[in-house]
């Protein structure tokens, strides 16, 4: 017997829908149904939110100068260098720059098993880059890719003898 495509959802809200889960792989039908039972239906959801764009506004305001606390202070503890650029893109940047390299040592020295004598010597190239524009253009980088990038930028601020080539 086939794994049924068309559930029906009793949402939080009470309202009910029937689904097509068609799209989802079969084992995984199920989960979702019984995530989607613990939401609000669409209609609900959107009423919600209708005319809720200030509660919005402040939620995401409220959660980035959160994260930029977190990266200052980050920033700090690990001696980084102030970012260049505008106002707001140093702002950016700083975040941009604790996500890649926080997701970096994670990928790397936490589950990849490289030794931190090596991190250090990423961190140390880190420092080097203090455009702002550098870090937010990484910022959805893969994190095994660090130290390729960090190389080819380092390369990049070297001045070469013939600037054509």
């Amino acid at each position: 017997m086939a794994v049924k495509k068309v559930w029906k959802i009793t949402h939080v809200c009470g309202h009910t829908s029937d689904r097509d889960l068609s799209a989802r792989p079969a084992d995984r039908r199920a989960g979702f149904a019984d995530w989607l039972a613990k939401q609000e239906c669409t209609a609900c959801w959107r009423a919600a939110r209708e005319g809720d764009e200030a509660g919005k506004e402040e939620w995401l305001e409220a959660k980035r100068a959160t994260e930029q606390a977190e990266s200052d202070a980050w920033s700090t503890q690990h001696r980084m260098p102030p970012l260049e650029g505008t106002e707001r893109s140093i702002s950016w940047g700083v975040r941009s720059r604790h996500q890649v390299l926080a997701a970096a040592y994670t990928a790397l020295v936490v589950e990849g098993g490289m030794a931190e004598a090596d991190w250090e010597q990423i961190e140390d190239r880190a420092r080097t880059i203090t455009r702002a524009s550098w870090w937010i253009d990484q910022r959805s980088s893969e994190p095994g890719d660090l130290e390729e990038l960090l190389d080819a930028a380092v390369d990049a601020d070297r001045p070469t003898e013939n600037p054509f080539f």
